[in-house]
């Protein structure tokens, strides 16, 4: 929180230091000419001095005892910087703290009018000193006041109103009036006033004055009442004084298109994980879009804004320039025919001026630290590799000229690896349609559709909602856990040089068979915990029978196994809802598996039809498993459907 008594302290402080910096002591056969002297020394207007009086001056009589007026001044802007500064700190803590108040002492002022001598005083700021009635008898007597209403002066002294009141009279002498003069330069821009002072026996300028004589100049706009209020007051004399201004015109801005998207392909923020590590793989360049997601708006020109002369006459102002909205591809105006919207999902971009959504995202070589992790509404297309430990999602397609590592893909349409898919037991692909890559090895794939794949499948774990097709010269499926609804197919099937188990499942929903495999796991973890709190229970009835009553610590335990008991029955009976909803539904769907071999089956493979299990003991040539009466029956060797050899465009 701010100290704001501290800080007025050290303001005061660098005051008082300031103006022993920047004070001059002058001395002049008249004040005025004396403050003159002081603003050449201190190269500055004569409105910015402020002084104090160290002797005061004597015309004399007939020129003898005469003697000069002498000052100290400084710059006045010191005070004003400092209470602006304060002002600003304080605002910045309003609730907690006063504002800054910089101490000002009393002031007194005396005004010759039509009306007779005036007196204003005004009382003094914080700790300020007041002004005292000698001080105002002098400056009266200095003015050559008589007839002075002394109680007057007194009671205007003590109540320090900061309002001019009559308290005498004076010799009236009206050649010896001050003057004013009214000068219009800057092209009608500017006006300045030059006083004269008045001589023994004449009024002062009055605010009135000023103002009359300002339109009989024709001088009506711009005018600096306020500066004027206190200008009366403190007078500079024989000098031009800024007094009105008037105002440029300002011309329209022109219109411009503000951005809802990064328009320049920087890196965002990067994430920090729950362990307080920052990926640097997630960087973040895409700007993602939807459809119907606001991209830009265009800002309309504006009108500008008119001068002004301070004798009243306009100044036009060009209103501002109006721009074509930049409208590209997939993108359309939304209904205040300002907004820029998408109409796809994709990518945003700002290119050649104009605002557009690609429903592809190219990466130009490798997906690495470089690109980061890729996420994309539209399609992805990598040149190069997926490396390892990074992933790449898209709500479309992703194509991947080269390999896939040790990494993650999920796609919402096909994914199409030209090379292999080398998952190291870790990485894994996951296609809304189908996959097709060239060979996958120890990799965990699933697809809503297909998998095909040209040279081999090595200890993987491949699920596809219809089939797996292995079709090439090296078409070999060896190691692995394969499932499809409808049908695996391979050039070979197996090895006889290998140790690792393969397993070729067909006939039912992969899907839904996960789903079974995760309900049955979940089930059995729950019935072991039964189990576990029946020997609990156990435990508790031979305390209870040995003591007749259980200690407090075992009594709130009996009760917290046996809410646990009822929570786990609870579970385990939605568990077996929902296992016969999926087992009913695998029973429904009437789907002919079979698992194919164009060359050869090897002993050893597992060959799963819906319920039925048969591990090949005899190596097989050309041959079709298929299930009739509850038996898996070897037949001839059924090629694939013709979907599964038609590979997608651009698929080599």
């Amino acid at each position: 929180m701010v100290d704001f008594v501290q800080i007025q302290a050290i303001m005061k402080h660098r005051l008082l230091e300031d103006r022993a910096i920047r004070a001059v002591n002058t001395e002049g056969p008249t004040l005025e000419a004396a403050v003159g002297e002081a603003a050449t020394l201190l190269n500055l207007p004569l409105k910015r001095i402020e002084y104090e009086i160290i002797g005061k001056g004597f015309s004399g009589v007939l020129g003898v005892g005469k003697k000069d007026w002498k000052i100290r001044a400084y710059q006045k802007l010191v005070t004003e910087q400092y209470t602006a500064v304060a002002s600003v700190l304080a605002s910045a803590d309003t609730e907690t703290a006063a504002p800054v108040i910089v101490d000002k002492d009393g002031e007194v002022f005396v005004r010759l009018d039509d009306d007779g001598a005036k007196l204003k005083v005004r009382a003094p700021v914080m700790n300020g000193k007041r002004v005292t009635r000698g001080e105002a008898m002098r400056a009266l007597t200095a003015k050559g006041v008589t007839e002075i209403d002394e109680d007057l002066v007194t009671t205007v002294v003590n109540e320090a109103q900061g309002i001019y009141i009559r308290v005498g009279s004076f010799k009236r002498k009206y050649t010896n009036d001050s003057m004013i003069s009214v000068s219009i330069t800057d092209q009608d821009m500017k006006a300045f006033i030059t006083l004269v002072p008045p001589g023994p026996g004449g009024i002062d300028m009055s605010f009135e004055t000023i103002m009359r004589v300002l339109r009989d100049n024709r001088v009506v706009y711009g005018i600096k009442e306020d500066f004027l209020q206190d200008f009366v007051d403190r007078p500079t004399y024989r000098m031009p004084i800024l007094v009105a201004e008037g105002s440029q015109a300002v011309n329209g801005k022109d219109a411009y298109i503000e951005y809802f998207f990064k328009t320049t392909a920087k890196k965002g923020p990067l994430r920090e994980g729950t362990d307080g590590r920052v990926d640097f793989r997630d960087i973040n360049t895409i700007q993602n879009v939807v459809k119907d997601q606001p991209l830009a708006k265009k800002i309309p020109p504006q009108e500008g804004s008119v001068g002004r002369t301070v004798i009243g006459g306009y100044l036009p102002a060009k209103p501002g320039n109006d721009i074509e909205i930049p409208l590209g591809s997939n993108v359309r105006l939304g209904d205040d025919r300002a907004t820029i919207i998408s109409n796809i999902n994709g990518q945003a971009m700002l290119a050649s001026g104009t605002i557009s959504v690609e429903p592809v995202y190219m990466v130009q070589g490798n997906v690495n630290l470089k690109t980061g992790n890729i996420i994309f509404l539209g399609t992805v297309i990598v040149t190069g590799n997926v490396e390892d430990g990074f992933s790449v999602k898209a709500q479309g397609n992703i194509e991947v000229k080269g390999s896939v590592e040790k990494a993650d893909l999920e796609a919402e349409g096909d994914i199409i690896v030209q090379k292999g898919i080398t998952g190291r037991n870790t990485g894994t692909v996951k296609a809304g349609k189908s996959v097709y890559a060239r060979f996958v090895e120890n990799a965990v794939i699933e697809a809503g559709n297909m998998v095909i794949v040209s040279d081999g499948i090595i200890n993987s774990r491949v699920d596809a909602l219809k089939r797996i097709v292995c079709k090439g010269k090296r078409a070999t499926i060896v190691g692995g856990h394969l499932r499809a609804a409808e049908e695996i197919n391979a050039k070979i099937i197996g090895s006889a040089a290998s140790n690792t188990e393969t397993i070729c499942e067909v006939g039912v929903d992969p899907k839904s068979k996960k789903q079974l495999d995760t309900l049955t796991e979940n089930k059995a973890i729950r019935e072991k915990e039964i189990e576990e709190i029946k020997l609990n229970f156990q435990t508790l009835n031979n305390i209870l029978q040995q003591r007749k009553s259980l200690p407090d610590d075992k009594e709130l335990q009996m009760k917290e196994l046996m809410e646990h008991h009822r929570a786990l029955l609870a579970e385990i009976k939605e568990i077996d809802e929902e296992l016969d909803i999926i087992q009913e539904r695998i029973n429904s769907v009437k789907i002919r598996g079979r698992v194919s071999a164009s060359e050869k089956v090897f002993p050893g493979v597992k060959v799963i039809i819906r319920d039925v299990v048969e591990t090949v003991k005899n190596e097989y040539r050309a041959t079709t498993f298929i299930l009739e009466n509850d038996l898996i029956r070897v037949t001839k060797y059924e090629e694939p459907d013709e979907e599964a050899k038609k590979p997608p465009a651009g698929y080599g």
